[in-house]
């Protein structure tokens, strides 16, 4: 195999484990009010990340390689209004609405497409870069919800990568 032939499979790989720190850290969440927690102002909830990253995932990966990655339809301010409240069960359903259209442009990618040319938000940015634009936000995010998760929790946290000292 080429190694341009690993490059789409290497980054659904780290696509995967920013998604499995995800889940790892806001499966350990009990409450509703734990999901919903804004320590304070305007930072976000785990809810509202959550939310972000959804809407973000559905407008950069419909039609990636035909259709700006900024869809008009997305409301991209709406995605952090503090009022968002959800249960359990609506997170997840929402993170795996998010991450099913990634799947979907992902399995659609050939190392052919890598250099051809997508935009997002007007911006031209060739495939690869988008597909790095696209981890390094989403791990951001999810690392954003561990933390606030890690919080959350307290001292029955189980991280969802290494501990300390092993």
């Amino acid at each position: 195999m080429d190694c341009v032939d690993e490059i789409i499979p290497s980054i659904r790989k780290r696509f995967e484990m920013v998604k499995k720190q995800g889940e790892d850290s806001f499966v350990q969440l009990e409450s509703f009010e734990q999901i919903n927690w804004i320590p304070e102002g305007e930072t976000n909830s785990v809810a509202i990340l959550v939310k972000h990253l959804a809407g973000n995932m559905r407008s950069r990966w419909t039609n990636f390689l035909t259709e700006d990655g900024e869809k008009p339809d997305r409301e991209r301010d709406s995605e952090f209004d503090l009022a968002t409240k959800f249960d359990k069960e609506q997170l997840w359903s929402l993170w795996n609405q998010g991450w099913g259209y990634l799947w979907a442009a992902l399995d659609e990618l050939t190392s052919s497409d890598l250099c051809k040319t997508v935009t997002i938000r007007g911006k031209p940015l060739s495939v690869l870069d988008a597909l790095l634009r696209q981890l390094a936000h989403y791990a951001n995010h999810v690392g954003q919800i561990t933390l606030l998760c890690r919080i959350l929790v307290g001292d029955n946290w189980k991280s969802p990568t290494i501990p300390r000292k092993k």
